[in-house]
């Protein structure tokens, strides 16, 4: 009787598996990264939406400042025509003369006012011409989100398509597997996807690097169930390495 050796597995098997689990991989990765590319271009809008926000908060501030200028301009405008009225009212020199002073004053401070008052509405003119700049931005951000999001979305829809594809194609191909090598296949795959298996490439393992023994390609070669020492990967031979 002879002794039972590793079970057998082709490694015309193996390599379809592991060109199945690594399209597979693939098409993971791109479905995980279509959301995280949706937040990339979102992040641009919500970034022109906030300049746009902040620019509105500032013409807001500067208007309620204008207003609050206008205000004492026209509440020290009336003051001045009280104190002129008083003035063609007074009584002694020395009244005419105070308010002479005041008049001067208050007229002296309008004139300032006035200057205050022009370099804010210049202000805002700046800042409405600027927004009009920024809505533009804004706008031209929000049709550049929508046009890649529709086609990160179509993209999304083709992954999923191609991965119903692919999972029939491995679920085909994982009913070949001999019996005694299932649940080990399983539990590899389970815990490391792809790298479960690796081609044996210029004598070395295709996953980890490491150089393989002869006695281990040999029995590679002799289509036996094979693990690389190093990375426990299973081994195969690649297509241009087969008899």
């Amino acid at each position: 009787m002879s002794s039972a050796g590793p079970p057998e597995i082709s490694s015309q098997l193996l390599c379809k598996l592991h060109r199945i689990h690594q399209q597979r991989s693939d098409l993971e990765g791109q479905a995980r990264r279509c959301p995280m590319q949706i937040k990339v271009v979102e992040a641009s809008v919500d970034a022109a939406q906030a300049e746009l926000d902040e620019e509105l908060a500032v013409l807001k501030k500067t208007r309620m400042l204008s207003d609050e200028k206008h205000l004492q301009l026209q509440t020290r405008e009336a003051h001045v025509l009280d104190l002129n009225r008083r003035l063609n009212e007074a009584a002694s020199n020395k009244e005419f003369a105070l308010l002479k002073e005041q008049i001067a004053a208050d007229e002296q401070a309008n004139s300032v006012q006035n200057d205050e008052i022009f370099e804010i509405l210049e202000r805002i003119d700046s800042i409405e011409s600027h927004l009009k700049e920024t809505r533009a931005k804004l706008a031209e951000a929000e049709a550049e989100r929508d046009q890649r999001i529709a086609e990160i979305q179509e993209r999304q829809k083709k992954i999923a398509m191609d991965l119903e594809r692919v999972d029939v194609q491995l679920e085909e191909a994982e009913t070949l597997i001999p019996v005694a090598i299932r649940a080990d296949y399983k539990r590899l795959i389970s815990a490391r996807g792809d790298e479960a298996l690796a081609p044996v490439e210029d004598d070395s393992c295709g996953g980890c690097y490491q150089t393989l023994t002869t006695q281990v390609v040999s029995l590679v070669m002799l289509s036996k169930l094979t693990y690389c020492p190093n990375c426990n990967a299973m081994l195969y031979l690649p297509e241009d390495r087969r008899v």
